[in-house]
């Protein structure tokens, strides 16, 4: 550039901040070496982090963790052959790395020195249900207003290695940092939330997943609470007003510090539903009371849970001081998640059936909400195909039961239930005739995703069906999704 263009007005008042001087690189050698107490055995820079050799890309930094039953300096070759920079490690390899005496203690430490040398704004998000959903939604917010300068954990990086890991990829020029909790047992979120100490702690709701390992439904609102404890000071707790745990929660937050920002459909949210009416693309068009403000916005995802989540979107939002404007676009533009509401026209005879695809994780509260979402979907038939909820405990046979009111209220057509603990269900719907539903409606029993694909094809998809396909993860509900998707000819977003 010539001296004459630099003396051009408009980059002579273009704004320098702070974060101009930051590096661009994610890591250099010397940073990791300070940050984790390691000596670099050469220079290098790295461009992202990642623990799993199969997901390394040319200039990610390869930590090799160690697990009871696996090793990550095995795959030190592939890790390399994939093309990575360096490795952390605990023993000399013939290759760039830092060497440290524990890999894990290592990948905290990193992720302590990336919180520390970055001015964002960081955002927690858990909860029993939806929370993947509203942080994906709170970072497509959060990143449109900052012009890509918010970072997020992926996929459902949200435990006690998920989050750490997620902590070092976040560049030092970051505005924004959204990272999502999860648990299986008390004290799990706690760990994960003094990592990250969050400005912003959001909780999407309360609901029996887990409840094998806590006990009760107290439990897991304490459980959950227990993000609050990371806060930073003078950080707010965004809560569901509507939940039957909100006291519990609200005097937990309150007695660590916080300040609470209330949403909902009570007429004591903060962040307050006025009204929703039905979108021309199946979604939402909502109105909501800000206390100081009204905002209208359109939310894509179909489903009155979405409805909930997108207040708490634009409760974390502003907590944050990001842009509503820009919160309720990006609302607009959402769709699904794979395994989490993703939809799928699929070919069938005469035309198209939808898949909606919520193959990833099930609890009787996300169980509820979308089989009522199926109800209001327009279909010639409706199908749902439920996978067992685990971790359910001595619970599993009542909640798996419960199931059968949802079913009849969203007029399914059709049931195919997989696992051993839909057998409870199998068994309640039975009742009514052998393979039938109160009113003649059709179910099967099926063992695994094979025997289910089996009887989806036995049944006949038809132009103008829409499926349901929901369970566990590990019932592996997502092979007959790809099944079926297989013959996709088109998707919704």
């Amino acid at each position: 550039m010539s001296a004459a263009q630099l003396q051009h007005p408009a980059l002579r008042s273009w704004p320098v901040s702070q974060r101009d001087a930051l590096p661009l690189v994610l890591w250099t050698s010397d940073e990791i070496a300070k940050a984790v107490g390691g000596q670099a055995s050469a220079a290098f820079q790295c461009a992202g982090v990642e623990i799993d050799s199969r997901d390394v890309r040319n200039g990610d930094l390869f930590f090799a963790l160690q697990g009871d039953a696996m090793d990550g300096h095995r795959f030190i070759d592939k890790a390399f052959e994939n093309g990575a920079a360096a490795a952390v490690v605990d023993r000399a390899v013939p290759y760039p790395h830092i060497l440290v005496e524990d890999t894990t203690a290592a990948l905290h430490a990193l992720a302590a020195a990336a919180r520390v040398r970055s001015k964002a704004v960081r955002i927690g998000v858990t909860g029993s249900v939806g929370k993947t959903g509203v942080k994906e939604a709170i970072f497509a917010a959060l990143d449109r207003c900052s012009f890509g300068a918010t970072h997020r954990s992926v996929r459902s990086y949200n435990n006690h290695v998920g989050v750490p890991l997620s902590l070092t990829r976040m560049p030092a020029r970051s505005r924004y940092g959204i990272f999502e909790m999860g648990m299986n047992h008390a004290g799990e979120i706690s760990g994960l939330t003094t990592q990250v100490k969050p400005h912003v702690a959001v909780i999407t709701t309360i609901a029996p997943a887990h409840i094998e390992n806590l006990g009760s439904m107290e439990a897991i609102a304490d459980a959950k609470a227990e993000i609050f404890e990371g806060l930073e000071t003078g950080g707010v707790a965004v809560l569901p007003a509507d939940s039957d745990y909100f006291s519990q929660l609200r005097e937990r937050a309150e007695a660590l510090g916080a300040k609470v920002v209330s949403f909902g459909r009570s007429a004591s949210a903060d962040v307050r539903l006025l009204d929703t009416i039905p979108s021309a693309n199946g979604g939402s068009l909502v109105t909501a009371d800000m206390g100081d403000t009204r905002v209208c916005f359109t939310v894509a995802e179909p489903g009155e849970h979405w409805i909930a989540n997108s207040l708490a979107v634009m409760a974390a939002v502003r907590a944050a001081g990001g842009d509503l404007g820009a919160a309720g676009l990006a609302l607009a533009e959402m769709g699904g998640l794979k395994g989490r509401g993703a939809r799928h026209q699929i070919a069938a005879p005469g035309g198209k059936a939808l898949l909606i695809d919520e193959s990833y994780n099930a609890n009787p509260a996300s169980m509820r909400a979308t089989l009522r979402q199926l109800g209001q979907t327009p279909a010639t038939r409706r199908v749902a195909v439920l996978g067992s909820m685990k971790e359910l405990g001595d619970f599993a046979p009542k909640f798996h039961a419960q199931l059968a009111e949802p079913l009849a209220e969203a007029k399914v057509d059709y049931v195919i239930l997989v696992g051993e603990e839909m057998r409870a269900l199998a068994r309640h719907l039975g009742k009514g005739g052998a393979g039938a539903l109160a009113g003649g409606l059709s179910f099967a029993h099926c063992d695994d995703p094979a025997e289910a694909i089996a009887a989806l094809d036995g049944y006949g998809l038809t132009a103008g069906d829409a499926v349901l396909v929901k369970g566990s993860n590990s019932i592996g509900l997502g092979r007959l999704v790809a099944h079926f998707t297989s013959r996709e000819t088109g998707r919704e977003d």
